[in-house]
């Protein structure tokens, strides 16, 4: 009797779970690019009104019909769109938040994670492993901010990305924590307004106050997020918190800022934002969690997108609390707000 195996009977014949799990995973990142990709052609809007065969798609979007309908049957694998009869797709509920005129639409961050600025660092990531260094400072022989001011076009795909993901968290950031307790509010580094828009919307009696770059300001002007009825309680202030932090409100509110930079240059700016913060107000940081260990989160994906695309870092709340204890603060409470923290953090006695 032979002693070998016949590898098609029984628990001999399965590859390892783990080997498995491992293949599973990197699938991910191809899953990653058809998403952008199908955002960046607009594939979910031409969907809207009904479901259409991959030709009309295809000829719409002047494109290949067998790789849009290849790359559309993965997606529909996914869970994303759905195919409704062979080589025709609709929308699903999924898909649906790929559409660019819907309430919590993800197009605008899709067609941004998809574009070389945000994804080449990431293919980077072991030379920013290797030597603690952004890998987008090294593809673009600059920092991604500077870039940024010189690319306008690329600048605007950022600035809506980040709108986007802001929406996502802003009712309940705004919900989560008493702002108009201080009676005005500054948003600093505020982006286009929206966090703010909806902290002003849920707080009533509170004034706001966006301050950010000059170039950043304009485009924040021409947003939605702050005219109408908001107009009259907002004001907008230049601001470049490397240099100062203008003073004049009763809080400051920093979102997804501290975390773009490494812990001297995060304490800088904290120490700005001390002399403008009154001796009876506050700092509020909004910042991811990093969560529990051997559990996934967003915390600590960003942490990584953090280490190769700018050379931040999300903390943990003790980092947060040995770093604003350098800088001027002592951290006095945190509230969960939907899946991130904020740190509500009180001038420190002197």
């Amino acid at each position: 009797m032979s002693d070998s195996v016949d590898m098609r009977d029984g628990a001999a014949a399965r590859a390892p779970a783990g080997a498995m799990r491992l293949l599973e995973i990197t699938q991910g990142v191809v899953l990653h690019h058809a998403l952008c990709a199908a955002a960046t052609l607009g594939v979910a809007d031409l969907l809207e009104d009904r479901d259409r065969p991959v030709a009309e798609l295809a000829a719409v979007l002047n494109v290949d019909e067998d790789a849009l309908h290849r790359m559309l049957r993965f997606l529909a694998g996914h869970g994303v769109f759905v195919e409704t009869a062979p080589r025709a797709f609709a929308n699903n509920d999924v898909s649906t938040y790929i559409c660019s005129d819907v309430p919590g639409s993800m197009r605008a961050m899709l067609r941004y994670r998809g574009s070389p600025f945000y994804a080449a660092p990431i293919a980077d990531m072991l030379y920013s492993v290797q030597t603690s260094k952004p890998s987008r400072h090294k593809l673009l022989g600059m920092g991604g901010f500077e870039y940024l001011r010189g690319h306008p076009e690329e600048a605007r795909l950022f600035d809506e990305g980040m709108s986007a993901v802001s929406s996502l968290f802003a009712p309940a950031i705004a919900s989560a924590y008493d702002f108009g307790q201080w009676g005005t509010l500054a948003d600093v580094g505020g982006g286009s307004g929206i966090l703010l828009a909806a902290i002003l919307q849920a707080h009533p009696s509170l004034g706001g106050t966006l301050m950010e770059l000059q170039h950043v300001l304009q485009r924040a002007r021409e947003a939605p997020f702050l005219s109408g009825d908001l107009s009259g309680r907002v004001s907008f202030v230049a601001c470049d918190f490397f240099k100062d932090v203008p003073p004049g409100c009763g809080a400051y509110l920093m979102k997804s800022v501290i975390h773009d930079w490494d812990d001297d240059t995060a304490r800088e700016i904290l120490r700005r934002c001390r002399r403008a913060v009154p001796g009876d107000g506050a700092l509020l940081l909004v910042e991811h969690s990093i969560g529990e260990a051997n559990k996934p989160s967003a915390g600590k994906a960003a942490d990584l997108v953090m280490l190769v695309g700018t050379g931040g870092k999300e903390r943990t709340i003790d980092e947060y609390k040995a770093l604003l204890a350098t800088s001027g603060f002592r951290l006095n409470r945190t509230i969960d707000a939907a899946g991130v923290l904020i740190l509500e953090s009180l001038p420190a006695a002197e």
